[in-house]
Order: structure tokens, then C-alpha cells, then sequence
């Protein structure tokens, strides 16, 4: 018995994000798979999904933000519902990586979470993994299944073509942090500088920013870093780049995490614009900023999402940047 080769592709989303979700679908040309989600009285979440999955090549959307743990089980348990349902493929599209930061040991007897977290998408059932600008490269390798690492530096890049217009200096707010400063100087023809900070070991999220390296003075600076959570690493090396003579600071960041006191501390700061992604949710607070720009992701995940499907590469959407 012969049967054509037809693919099937659905893409659901957790309920994270669900309006980013929703615009990668409409990119497809495709609808959201249906879902049935609810909670049992003590908390455990229960998913069920209402159509067949059987042999299909399915995507499950999620970012994983606040309440973050809730949002991770939750995409775990839709992996595990569609691989008992027979899907063909699956494929975990994490914008934002939960316990990405977590990638080392920095002390004694701390784990490295982020390495757990690519055990349990594969213990789940998922085949492929996908997430935008991972904290550190090497989340690649904690996971044997293949991991697409996208970058927002397309749009970022668009973006700036319009906004730039002088001298310009691209910074990294920490050392570790060059790499990616230096890549989009080397797209946009620009110095490179890097903040060196020093961060507390008995306190979480308290940075002071001591010196710059690099030339920023009579400059336009642009701070470029993946993530924006309580903001005090983005506001201290503000602060400390006017201090040395920048003419103006923006600052470029894919994932606008926005704990609190962020938006308080970035009303404050001396930033001529912030610029995230909407890989998060963007809270209502949040918005209230006057300097704030949110770019869609949608695109970049729904041509990453098109070129798996189609056993394409991801990488020439990326010209190569997504490492």
C-alpha cells in the first residue's frame, strides 16, 4: 500500500503569550491548534487537545515568563500530551529560555539549571527546541536534540538603520557581553565599549558599575544586552556612560523581563530610549513609559518555524548570526 508524503503542520501556544502566538499562526496562514487547559483545585494543570496531533509536525509556543515555573510545567505537559498522541515531530519554540542565567556554576553547590531544563523538554517528548537570544551559546550543548538559537539582531538592526545618525558606540554593560556588541559594530560600522561591573554574591540584582573601557566620550551610545530584568545593570552603566560624556544613551534589549523596580528605575534613567522585543508579554506598567519601543518577534519565529517545517536552514534567515 502506497500513501503520499503530505505534511501536516499546527502550531499551539501556552498561555504565556498568547498574543504573540497568535501573530505567528497569522504568518503561517494557519490557525492555533485547539487546546483544552485548566487547572485542578490544588494547582495542577491539566491540558487536553481537542483535535488529532497524529503524525503531524507540531510547534508548542511559549515564553516563559511570570509566574515562569507555571509557564514551564505547562509546556512540558503539552510536549507530553502531543507525544502520546502520536505527533510526528515536536518542536518546543521558547522565545524566552527559562533559567537561561543559570548556565555555570559560580559557587560551590549550585546547580546549573539551565542544563536541567533541556533535560526535561527531552524527557517531555520534544525532538527540536528553538528560543531567541540565549543568555550564553552554550545552552546549545546541554541538550543532544537539535537547539536553534535565533537572535533578534534583524530587527534591531532594521530598526537603528532610521534612528542612528553620528558618532556611535555600541556597549556592552559587562565583559561577557562584547561579543554581541561587537557584532552589531561590525553591521553598522561603530566603535565598541563594555562597562566593567561589579555585582554583589550576597545580594541578587544589586550591580555597580565602576569604569568604562572603550571610547564613549562625544559619542552616541547604544547599550546591547539580551535581557532587561530589574534594570539595574542597563541603569547603572546609563548613568556611569553620561557621566564620562556620552552624548546619548538607548538601549537595545530582546527580552524586556521588567521585574519590579525596573519601570520605576528606567523613569528615572538617563536613557533616550529602550528598546525591547516582544518575546515577553509587556505589562501595562511597563507601558506607561514614554521611551519605551516594543518590536515583534512574530516574523523571525514564524520564518524559523516555516524553515523547520520545510527542513530548510535557519541560519540563512539569520545571514549566519544565529550562533
Amino acid at each position: 500500500m502506497e500513501r503520499p508524503g503530505v505534511k501536516r503542520i499546527m502550531v499551539f501556544s501556552g498561555s504565556a503569550n498568547e498574543d504573540l502566538a497568535a501573530e505567528v499562526a497569522k504568518l503561517l496562514n494557519v490557525e492555533l491548534g485547539g487546546l483544552e487547559r485548566s487547572k485542578f483545585p490544588n494547582g495542577e494543570i491539566y491540558i487536553r487537545f481537542t483535535e488529532s496531533v497524529r503524525g503531524a509536525d507540531c510547534f508548542v509556543i511559549q515564553s516563559h515568563s511570570h509566574p515562569i515555573n507555571f509557564h514551564i510545567m505547562e509546556q512540558l505537559i503539552m510536549i507530553d500530551a502531543l507525544k502520546r498522541a502520536s505527533a510526528k515531530r515536536i518542536t518546543a519554540v521558547v522565545p524566552f529560555y527559562g533559567y537561561s542565567r543559570q548556565d555555570k556554576k559560580g559557587r560551590p553547590r549550585e546547580p546549573i539549571s539551565a542544563k536541567m531544563m533541556g533535560d526535561l523538554f527531552m524527557a517531555a517528548g520534544a525532538d527540536r527546541i528553538a528560543s531567541v537570544d540565549l543568555h550564553t551559546g552554550q545552552i546549545q550543548g546541554f541538550t543532544d536534540a537539535p537547539f536553534d538559537s535565533l537572535t533578534a539582531m534583524p530587527l534591531f538592526e532594521e530598526y537603528l538603520s532610521s534612528k542612528l545618525d553620528g558618532p556611535i558606540t555600541f556597549v556592552s554593560p559587562d565583559s561577557g557581553g562584547v561579543k554581541r556588541a561587537t557584532r552589531f559594530a561590525l553591521h553598522i560600522e561603530a566603535e565598541v565599549a563594555f562597562v566593567y561591573k561589579r555585582r554583589r554574591s550576597d545580594v541578587r540584582s544589586e550591580v555597580a558599575a565602576e569604569w568604562v573601557v572603550g571610547d564613549v566620550e562625544g559619542r552616541h551610545c547604544v547599550v546591547v544586552d539580551d535581557m532587561i530584568d530589574t534594570a539595574g545593570t542597563v541603569v547603572a552603566s546609563a548613568e556611569l556612560l553620561v557621566a564620562r560624556g556620552a552624548l546619548s544613551v538607548m538601549v537595545l534589549a530582546t527580552h524586556g523581563i521588567l521585574s519590579p523596580p525596573a519601570v520605576e528605575r528606567l523613569s528615572k534613567a538617563p536613557l533616550s530610549e529602550i528598546v525591547i522585543t516582544n518575546t515577553l508579554p509587556v505589562t501595562k506598567e511597563a507601558l506607561t513609559l514614554e521611551n519605551l519601543t516594543v518590536l515583534s518577534i512574530a516574523p523571525l519565529l514564524a520564518g524559523t518555524i516555516e524553515a523547520i517545517f520545510n527542513d530548510q536552514s535557519v541560519s540563512e534567515l539569520f545571514k549566519g548570526e544565529n550562533i
